[in-house]
């Protein structure tokens, strides 16, 4: 009998396309790609003022991303959500 040995967090990821995986996350000024479909965007207040946090789902892969377009944190920027 064999055992899976991927932890249960990896299962669970979904697979990100190659536009997706190329995406140099948390990092200000990273460039998307053409396929990030731009959704509802939200503000936050943070110490230094309003941080504008918007949401996209890439049309290819169904990856759903936030780009956090705060001016004063340089490690702001794209991430995957959930």
């Amino acid at each position: 009998m064999t055992q899976d040995l991927t932890p249960p967090n990896e299962a669970a990821k979904t697979e990100l396309c190659d536009s997706c995986a190329g995406i140099q996350q948390n990092w200000r000024r990273a460039r998307g790609h053409p396929e990030l479909m731009q959704g509802t965007h939200r503000t936050e207040a943070h110490k230094h003022g309003q941080v504008v946090i918007t949401k996209y789902r890439c049309e290819r892969c169904g990856t759903t991303w936030e780009y956090e377009n705060n001016k004063v944190n340089r490690h702001a920027g794209w991430s995957v959500v959930g």
